[in-house]
């Protein structure tokens, strides 16, 4: 029987996944968990085959869950099923320990191909994230401001340059408002940046975030 994990805050993505799922596997089982305590928790009782993981959740993000899961687990494959592009978080993901990278608007025959090159003992890599990890190999000698940021400063800064007040980062991410724009001060210090408006244009010119 193959087991799955769905973690996402989101019910209907959890269900939709499921959907998908039943339709291609005759043998399988789900577990669900919508925040990174819920998780923790369900991988302490019961061992799973694979497990599909958001990044926006509230609370503690999926980047930091892939780094306490590895912790726990070391081989426990990880897929990423999230709705940022991956020029925001492949890179990230991939450093962090996950097995694969995909976007919420994939069809479906895509997360079925995902999960099955994942339990064959492969990554999955998008071409577009293929890209990304050559580039980033090739330029591994520079070093990268970008590279300082931590997990959570990484996405509210990719918030930010999307358009999003500290306020509406804050209820998206379910933290303070304070909490946020410490994050933002850090960010401005160590890309050395002024305001929102010079981290919308490094966002832009460092080729960071969706077309």
């Amino acid at each position: 029987m193959l087991k799955v994990l769905i973690v996402d805050d989101h019910a209907l993505l959890r269900s939709g996944v499921i959907k998908i799922l039943e339709e291609h596997y005759n043998d399988i089982k789900f577990g669900e968990a919508s925040c990174a305590s819920e998780t923790f928790e369900i991988i302490k009782k019961q061992k799973w085959d694979i497990i599909i993981l958001d990044i926006n959740m509230p609370g503690r993000n999926g980047l930091e869950v892939i780094k306490e899961l590895k912790r726990m687990n070391h081989n426990l494959p990880i897929l990423i099923l999230s709705m940022y592009h991956e020029d925001e978080f492949a890179l990230r993901v991939f450093k962090d320990g996950a097995d694969g990278y995909l976007m919420k608007d994939s069809v479906p025959e895509k997360l079925v191909n995902a999960i099955d090159q994942i339990l064959d003992g492969k990554k999955y890599i998008s071409p577009e994230a293929v890209e990304l990890l050559t580039r980033d190999f090739e330029n591994v000698s520079k070093k990268n401001p970008i590279e300082s940021l931590s997990d959570r400063e990484f996405e509210v800064m990719s918030l930010i340059a999307s358009g999003k007040t500290v306020s509406q980062i804050a209820e998206e991410l379910s933290l303070s408002v304070k909490t946020i724009s410490t994050y933002r001060t850090h960010i401005l210090e160590k890309l050395k940046l002024k305001n929102n408006a010079e981290i919308m244009r490094y966002v832009i010119d460092n080729k960071v975030g969706s077309e």
